[in-house]
């Protein structure tokens, strides 16, 4: 219940402090509550303004004291409301349960894992902070009836999440979402959620298992010459990657020495997010300083992989829609079979290869969630850089296994004496360039995201950048048989579209913006290219202006 005055919401933080079993937040409600100060008054009104929504993405927000704020209590809570759900649909089967470096991830799980044995379930805690795929692994190997995984990702350092998986190994999805929620709300006083013992640690085996699972995924006796550099991004990949490399054959890669170890504050980059401007400026340094083939990095997770390669004297990096293209090829050219998928915002291209590979393709919501349950899945990707290469072991997106083989493509390519950006070209050549963007607006009053939605629904927009807008899609509605979403699609003359979103993990309007110029060979590849460059440009002047923003 929102607080309607002061009175009301010191009683309610009062209350909260009294079911607290963390000293951290018991002592920073304490302040805000003993404080004269105005701002320390809107802080406290702004923990007691709401409670954080479980939904497909689980639970993500700010760690602080509050029912609006990332805490044990909370954590307790959905974690009494996850066994409550399990009990009652009559899962078998453990809860396995991993978390990363951030702060509080650890007692997080610990927590979690007391609950699940206090509801008569077995809990198998991770031996230790590990990456995201290493936890859905987990749920598939182990015969788990769920999974639970204590990170936010790429979020900021003052943020933590809880990603929920059922036994299926992927991400939780309607109706199961609102049915946890609807027994999280249920949860009175923690005091009254019975705690049961810690919980079994699972053996080291299960990484060695995931380790020899993603190396098997490379052809044996492949070319493995190539010369990387990479970053974990502060987060909990860089072991696990340098293990999987060495196992794989590859040289022993260059690691930015600051960003290394795990460090929950991220103090080198402003966001941990390999796409944020600015996060691989290091990686990038040190790849001219040694003469690398390729940059690879992980997000903090290490579901994510991200990769920059050298054009002439520079370096690019790739977006995810490249890095999909490239994936795709190669698996193709393995000889994978199946569904390859890709969420609707991320490129057409994926289609097209598919097409002319003669394999099936399929057009998902956006997350991984929905991209794991596509029918015979094959290969499935998204556009900010997550890639599912092997959903037989996990369903989900995967960092490492996806970086493996990029390197796997990169080094067969370096025998043939040619290069990533040799076979972008190639591809681009035979279905046509496809040039894609974001454009991405925070804004902290949700409000905002509300209202620039409503004004691009009210005032319909009809040219784009020049080109005609021959369809448009409010996703609210339900698309293609996909389910309702919040989210509009301007489909343009030409094949170029415009998707615009809201954020589902952060306080953003999310634009995707892709251009599709046709080539007739490798000569017109550099015109092609720079007209795609106007026309992304125009495209983003053009959406902004729609959504008053």
């Amino acid at each position: 219940m929102v607080p309607t005055d002061q009175s009301a919401l010191v009683v309610l933080a009062r209350e909260w402090l009294a079911d607290d079993p963390d000293a951290q937040t018991r002592a920073e409600l304490e302040r805000l509550l003993t404080s004269t100060d105005p701002a320390a008054a809107a802080d406290l009104a702004d923990r007691f303004s709401g409670t954080l929504q479980f939904g497909t993405a689980g639970l993500r927000g700010a760690l602080g004291a509050g029912p609006n704020r990332m805490n044990r209590v909370v954590v307790i809570k959905a974690a009494a409301g996850l066994a409550r759900y399990l009990l009652a649909t009559g899962a078998q089967g453990p809860v396995v349960i991993g978390y990363d470096a951030r702060h509080n991830s650890d007692v997080f799980a610990q927590d979690t894992a007391e609950v699940m044995t206090g509801a008569g379930l077995q809990a198998l805690l991770m031996p230790r902070s590990l990456p995201t795929p290493v936890l859905a692994y987990a749920v598939k190997k182990l015969g788990a009836s769920a999974g639970v995984m204590v990170t936010a990702s790429h979020n900021p350092p003052q943020d933590n999440g809880y990603k929920v998986y059922l036994g299926d190994g992927s991400q939780i999805v309607p109706p199961a979402d609102a049915e946890i929620a609807k027994r999280i709300a249920a949860v009175d006083k923690i005091s009254s959620v019975p705690r049961g013992p810690e919980g079994q640690t699972i053996s080291e085996d299960l990484v060695e298992s995931y380790l020899d699972t993603v190396v098997g995924l490379l052809a044996e006796g492949g070319a493995r010459d190539l010369k990387t550099v990479y970053t974990p991004l502060h987060g909990v990949g860089g072991d696990l990657v340098q293990l999987a490399m060495k196992f794989a054959g590859f040289p022993e890669p260059q690691v930015v020495k600051e960003q290394e170890r795990p460090d929950p504050d991220f103090p080198t980059v402003a966001f941990p997010n390999p796409e944020e401007p600015g996060a691989m400026d290091r990686a990038m340094a040190l790849a001219g300083k040694k003469g690398a083939d390729l940059v690879i990095a992980n997000d903090p997770d290490a579901d994510r992989c991200a990769a920059a390669i050298p054009v002439g004297k520079k370096w690019r990096m790739l977006t995810g829609d490249e890095v999909g293209a490239l994936l795709a090829t190669h698996l193709v050219r393995k000889g994978v079979t199946g569904t390859y998928a890709a969420s609707i915002v991320s490129s057409s291209l994926l289609g097209k290869i598919a097409a002319a590979a003669g394999q099936d393709y399929a057009e998902t919501l956006t997350g991984f969630k929905w991209i794991s349950r596509a029918p015979g899945l094959a290969f499935g990707y998204e556009e900010a850089l997550g890639y599912c290469v092997d959903p037989e072991h996990v369903s989900d997106k995967d960092g490492i296994s996806a970086l493996l083989l990029l390197c796997e493509l990169a080094a067969s390519l370096k025998a043939e004496g040619r290069t990533l950006a040799d076979l972008l070209d190639e591809i681009a050549v035979e279905h046509g360039l496809h040039a894609t963007s974001q454009l991405s607006v925070r804004l902290e009053d949700p409000a905002q995201i509300a209202a620039a939605m409503q004004r691009l629904r009210d005032r319909p927009v009809t040219a784009l950048a020049g080109a005609a807008v021959q369809q448009l899609d409010d996703l609210t509605t339900g698309v293609g048989g996909l389910p309702p979403t919040d989210g509009i699609r301007y489909q343009l003359a030409g094949g170029s579209r415009v998707i615009v979103r809201p954020s589902g993990t952060e306080p953003k309007i999310k634009c995707y913006l892709e251009v599709v110029q046709p080539v007739a060979d490798a000569s017109a590849l550099a015109e092609a290219r720079a007209d795609a460059e106007i026309a992304l440009g125009a495209l983003k002047v053009d959406i902004r202006a729609a959504l008053g923003l």
